[in-house]
């Protein structure tokens, strides 16, 4: 009998380690909370992303206070505390 995977998985983007910090965003009207993720990196440059859509950048920026106040506008709130690249050294 031959067996047939019907599991898919989504090739994920090649992780690099230009970064420098990501937050944890959420929308705490929803049960539960939709999750964004912020992602800077280090020229300053931000990108928002989607986990329920794939990791897809929905948003994008040329300095922390525009995603910021992207992320506010359409209420959500950060988690408190900041993941650094520096961490992971």
């Amino acid at each position: 009998m031959q067996k047939t995977d019907i599991t898919s998985s989504p090739a994920l983007d090649p992780v690099t380690d230009d970064w420098q910090f990501t937050e944890v965003w959420i929308d705490p009207m929803l049960s539960p909370p939709y999750v964004l993720l912020l992602l800077s990196n280090p020229a300053g440059h931000c990108y928002v992303y989607d986990p329920a859509e794939g990791y897809k950048v929905i948003f994008t920026s040329s300095t922390y206070q525009e995603a910021q106040n992207w992320l506010l506008e359409d209420e959500y709130e950060p988690i408190e505390g900041r993941l650094s690249a520096f961490d992971f050294q």
